[in-house]
């Protein structure tokens, strides 16, 4: 009905029910009752026609300013103008007939009409007022000579009575609008937080199409370098093999021997790639020991002298970091097989409180850092793919070479214990 929401409702009650029976049924009830008592000499009254004009004044008043024009309810200016005129015409029926007064207490509930939050209480003393003036019998109380005082106290009981009531009501108003815009709150911020979460399922679909295409392309990035640890060197020795055969015709049954060897061990290689196992010489051994024996391996293979030097605490690592260091030996000692020419080779595992670092040195031919190696047909990947590996891991790669002084790496993996974090 457009009620200010202190007015909304009453006990649970439909108030735009409650409300009118109250106000027109009192204000009909105060008039039946004094046309019923116009002959009692002690009860002070006008005329039944000038009651009966003021009755539908006041009657005419709220029903103009409340039920036919309900949206008002909510203007403040027209409800206190709707409050004045309702006063002034309360007023006059209490001169009318103090049986008035039944009526009149309504005025409380037009207060909250026209007066927001404590302001009411000022509403109040105006009402407070004609009601006790009812109360007294009317202004001839004035003749007595307690009258004004009578009058004075029943408007301070009134005063105190309403008082009290509409600061109570006030303050559970006020209550119940914090409890409103509380719950509006958090509707809003319920319906903020589905938004972000429907936003966020529709990023988490986002990152789980892009986290397995990053996942395609590492495991793309991870076969390459196994094929090309396993296959292409495997396959650089043969051929180093059959062109030592047909060069040294001497030596061709070792190098015959040598070449059928290492294409044997490239296909159990190629198939544990395949299989994404472990590195063969991981299998039954440590890293240290497995190094060993790739750096003995290829010292008898290429007759180049390489001593592996093992520091530090050895512990089982993860078998990523294993197969990680194990491969950039191997493709480490590759490379100083195809381009180095070198004398002699040392290797260095340093195990370490936080990583893990391979050394690889050489005092073979060496290269210019400063100029770029092309991937070819007859190499040039292996630095790529040491560093590709590494990275995959957290790990770095840092080479260092000049021409004629030989080259040395340095692999550098963070040290995962198995079954923790070292």
């Amino acid at each position: 009905m457009g009620q200010p929401k202190a007015l909304d409702g009453m006990g649970g009650y439909d108030w735009d029910l409650w409300r009118p029976l109250l106000t027109y049924g009192t204000l009909f009830g105060a008039l039946l009752l004094t046309f019923l008592a116009r002959n009692v000499e002690e009860l002070p009254q006008q005329g039944l026609p000038v009651s009966l004009a003021v009755t539908a004044l006041a009657a005419g008043w709220m029903a103009w300013w409340i039920d036919l024009h309900p949206a008002w309810a909510d203007r403040r200016p027209l409800m206190i103008v709707f409050l004045a005129g309702w006063l002034a015409i309360g007023l006059l029926l209490v001169l009318c007939s103090p049986l008035f007064g039944i009526f009149t207490w309504t005025g409380y509930i037009f207060v909250g009409y026209a007066m927001p939050g404590f302001w009411q209480l000022a509403g109040v003393v105006p009402v407070a007022a004609i009601n006790a003036l009812s109360q007294v019998g009317g202004p001839q109380t004035y003749a007595d000579d307690d009258g004004p005082v009578i009058y004075v106290t029943v408007l301070a009981a009134n005063l105190l009575i309403a008082g009290i009531m509409t600061y109570v009501s006030v303050r559970e108003d006020q209550r119940s609008q914090r409890r409103e815009n509380r719950i509006d709150a958090l509707a809003e911020a319920n319906a903020k937080l589905a938004a972000a979460l429907q936003e966020n399922a529709g990023l988490h679909a986002q990152l789980l199409v892009q986290a397995h295409e990053a996942g395609v392309l590492n495991e793309r990035q991870r076969m390459a370098g196994e094929i090309h640890d396993v296959l292409a060197q495997g396959l650089t020795g043969i051929v180093t093999q059959l062109e030592a055969a047909e060069s040294h015709p001497v030596e061709r049954d070792r190098h015959l021997a040598a070449a059928k060897r290492l294409a044997r061990e490239s296909l159990t290689e190629a198939r544990r790639s395949v299989q994404a196992l472990r590195p063969q010489q991981l299998d039954e051994a440590r890293l240290p020991e497995a190094l060993d024996e790739v750096v003995q391996a290829w010292s008898g293979l290429h007759e180049v002298r390489a001593d592996l030097t093992v520091t530090g605490t050895v512990r089982p690592m993860l078998p990523e970091i294993e197969t990680t260091l194990l491969r950039t030996a191997q493709e480490a000692l590759a490379n100083v097989a195809r381009h180095a020419a070198a004398g002699r080779v040392g290797l260095t595992l340093s195990y370490m409180e936080d990583v893990i670092t391979l050394d690889v040195r050489d005092d073979g031919a060496g290269f210019d850092l400063a100029t770029p190696r092309e991937i070819t047909e007859q190499g040039g990947f292996g630095l790529q793919a040491m560093r590709e590996r590494l990275t995959r891991i957290a790990g770095t790669l840092e080479v260092e070479s000049e021409p004629g002084a030989g080259t040395a790496i340095s692999a550098c993996v963070p040290a995962l214990a198995i079954g923790g974090t070292t």
